[in-house]
């Protein structure tokens, strides 16, 4: 995994500058900088640090979701029944074939 691509990923998602993840997590700007060009690699506690201001455990740090799934999204399938569940997914096999 490349760890400064995934903190850049993680900061960018959250809109927050490197000024601000720094100051959050308590480090210099230009060590996070050099975390997210790879200068550096972080320990683990630094790594701890930088999950928190971005407020993602550090699982949730190493997982990468090949298939982002909106939570909002998730939730709102999760309440639907058996039966509305296949229908959802009938109108968007429905809506693929379209494209």
């Amino acid at each position: 995994m490349d760890i400064g691509k995934r903190i850049v990923e993680l900061r960018e998602r959250k809109n927050m500058s490197t000024n601000k993840l720094a100051n959050l997590a308590g480090i210099s700007q230009s060590y996070l900088r050099d975390l997210e060009m790879n200068k550096k690699n972080p320990t683990v506690e630094m790594l701890s640090y930088i999950c928190f201001a971005l407020d993602i455990s550090v699982q949730d740090f190493f997982s990468e979701q090949r298939n982002k799934v909106n939570p909002y999204l998730l939730s709102a399938i999760q309440l639907l029944d058996d039966e509305e569940q296949i229908k959802l997914s009938e109108f968007i096999c429905a809506v693929k074939k379209t494209d």
